[in-house]
């Protein structure tokens, strides 16, 4: 199967989205371009990510951010996976911070690594978005949404539209003047023409959402939608 590159070209994207979408155009023009994520070019290790991700679930950026440090610090490296978070038990991780919960998913995921469950980034490159949704979904604590920021952001793939995100359905709102947000099924229809561009097209959303639902102050920001 063939290699898929990470990233893809933002000015063909641009060009593809204002030609095909007249309402999403003009936000767009008025946006002005985004710029390709640098993370695209970079390598990681999607346990590590994955790891992160679960314990910076349903927190805010800093005080996970201080939990991730802590757990580090204990475990003796910056890399999360199956040999590293062998070196703490529940107990440590609890006086980290870490919940419960999130301790049994942290090991459910080293036990899948051990397993040869989880795809490696060399193996991500030849599997499409739906096989690594399918094969990382069953980690407990990994839902679809997660996968899907890890393509986008991560691995840079050029055509995902996440329809379960509400600032994803609340920026589809605003460009169709809609009473209500699109439920995700009429989402996803309607996000045909932006293939396969759907990503870039995600990225506007979301700042149309933020721009929409945001107070009259100039020094609002955009909301951040993935940590790593």
């Amino acid at each position: 199967m063939a290699r898929r590159t990470r990233g893809f070209d933002t000015d063909a994207a641009w060009t593809h989205l204002t030609k095909r979408d007249r309402k999403l155009g003009k936000w767009m023009e008025k946006i002005g371009p985004i710029e390709a994520d640098p993370r695209w070019r970079k390598p990681f290790d999607p346990v590590d990510a994955l790891a992160r991700a679960i314990l910076y679930q349903q927190l805010s950026g800093k005080a996970a951010a201080t939990i991730v440090g802590r757990v580090e610090t204990a475990i003796a490296s910056d890399r999360f996976h199956c040999d590293t978070l062998a070196r703490i038990d529940d107990a440590a991780l609890r006086a980290c911070g870490v919940s419960g919960n999130k301790s049994l998913a942290l090991r459910d995921l080293a036990l899948r690594e051990e397993r040869g469950e989880i795809p490696t980034l060399r193996q991500m490159a030849t599997m499409d978005e739906d096989a690594i949704i399918a094969a990382l979904v069953p980690v407990r604590g990994i839902g679809r949404w997660t996968v899907e920021m890890m393509l986008m952001f991560r691995l840079g793939r050029p055509d995902v539209l996440p329809v379960d995100d509400l600032g994803i359905r609340k920026g589809a709102q605003a460009i169709d003047k809609l009473e209500e947000m699109p439920a995700p099924k009429v989402l996803m229809a309607r996000g045909e023409k932006w293939g396969p561009y759907r990503t870039y097209a995600s990225l506007y959303l979301w700042r149309i959402a933020d721009m929409a639902n945001a107070p009259k102050a100039k020094d609002a920001k955009p909301v951040k939608r993935s940590q790593g």
